[in-house]
C-alpha cells in the first residue's frame, strides 16, 4: 500500500520510520515546504498547499490511506481531497484521550471536533478510526513534548506544562476526580509505541472507530509518587480537584493569562478523566508489542546532572 503521512514532525516522523522499516509499504510525505532531509534519508515528499485542492488531490492519487498530524482548516482540506481522491482509510489527528470524551467547544480542540464530524459525513466513502493513546510519555522528558517536534501548536508541550516541572521539583496535581475523591487517572504511552502500534494497524482488515493503546495506566496521586521516586528527591506537590482548578482559572483569565488557562484546562480535563480508558484493543491485538515500560524510559531520559 502506499500510505501519506500528513506532516513531517516528530510523531510523522516516527510513524514513516516504522511502517518503513517494518512492513513493504510505501510512505509519501505530504508537506507544505521541501525536506531535504527526508529526501535525502529516501523518502518521498510531495510538497503540497491546504488551500489548493487540486494538488491535495493530485498528491494523493494512488494513496490506500492517509494518516494526518496536521489538524484545523487544514485537515478538513485533507478529509476533502481524500474522499475526492478515492482514499480508502484516513486517521485523523487525534493522539490523545478518546474523542467521545472531549467537551462541546473544548478551547483545546484545534478543529479534532470537526475533523471527525467530516469524517462521519463520508462515512460511505472513507473508513476512519481514531488512534487513542493518551498522555504521551514525551510531555514528561527534558524540553518537553517541544523537543520531540511533538503538538508544537498545542499551547503546553514546553517542559514542565503538563502536571510536573521533573527539573524544578514541582507538582501541580489533578489526583482529584469530580467526586473529590482522589482517584483521577491517566493512560500514557510513548510516541515510539503509538508509532509501532499504528504501523501494525495498517495490515488490519478494516478499522473500528477507535484503536487504543497504552503504556502505563495509573493514577494521578500514585503517578507523581512514581517520578518522585525515580528522581530520589521530593517534590513541591500542590494536590488539584475541579473546585481549586476552578478557582485559579478564574484568577488566570482575570489577568488575561492564555498559556496559564491552557496549562489549566489540562489539568481540569484530567481530573475529568479524559486522558482515561480501559480496554485497549491494540494490546490485546497486538501482544508481540511490548510497550515501553515509563521507568525504564523516564531513568533513560534523566541523568543526575540534569536532575
Amino acid at each position: 500500500m502506499r500510505i501519506a503521512v500528513a506532516g513531517t514532525g516528530g510523531l510523522a516522523r516516527l510513524i514513516a520510520h516504522y511502517i518503513d522499516e517494518d512492513t513493504s509499504h510505501h510512505v509519501v510525505f505530504l508537506s507544505r515546504s521541501q525536506q531535504p532531509q527526508l529526501s535525502s534519508a529516501g523518502y518521498q515528499v510531495a510538497v503540497i498547499d491546504y488551500s489548493e485542492p487540486e494538488t491535495l488531490r493530485f498528491a494523493l492519487r494512488g494513496i490506500d490511506t492517509v494518516i494526518s498530524t496536521v489538524t484545523g482548516p487544514n485537515q478538513i482540506q485533507l478529509i476533502q481531497a481524500a474522499v475526492a481522491a478515492r482514499v480508502r482509510r484516513f486517521a485523523p489527528a487525534e493522539f490523545e484521550g478518546p474523542p467521545r470524551l472531549r467537551a462541546a467547544n473544548d478551547p483545546l480542540d484545534r478543529g479534532r471536533s470537526v475533523a471527525r464530524q467530516w469524517l462521519n459525513h463520508y462515512a460511505q466513502n472513507i473508513q476512519s478510526t481514531a488512534f487513542v493513546c493518551g498522555i504521551l510519555y514525551e510531555r514528561f522528558q527534558p524540553g518537553g513534548l517541544a523537543q520531540s517536534q511533538i503538538g508544537m501548536a498545542s499551547g503546553f508541550s514546553g517542559e514542565g506544562d503538563y502536571i510536573m516541572n521533573c527539573r524544578l521539583m514541582t507538582a501541580q496535581a489533578p489526583a482529584y476526580d469530580h467526586n473529590n475523591e482522589p482517584n483521577a487517572t491517566i493512560c500514557m504511552t510513548a510516541a515510539q509505541d503509538v508509532a509501532r502500534f499504528v504501523t501494525q494497524s495498517l495490515d488490519l482488515r478494516t478499522w473500528p472507530s477507535e484503536l487504543r493503546m497504552h503504556g502505563q495506566r495509573i493514577q494521578v496521586k500514585d503517578f507523581v509518587l512514581q517520578v518522585q521516586r525515580l528522581t530520589g528527591r521530593p517534590f513541591d506537590i500542590q494536590w488539584h480537584g475541579p473546585v481549586t482548578l476552578r478557582a485559579e482559572m478564574q484568577v488566570a483569565v482575570a489577568q488575561n493569562d492564555n498559556a496559564r488557562q491552557t496549562r489549566l484546562r489540562t489539568l481540569m480535563n484530567t481530573c475529568e478523566g479524559r486522558y482515561d480508558f480501559d480496554h485497549s484493543n491494540l494490546n490485546q491485538m497486538f501482544g508481540d508489542i511490548q510497550p515501553i515500560d515509563f521507568d525504564m524510559w523516564f531513568t533513560a531520559k534523566w541523568n543526575p546532572q540534569q536532575l
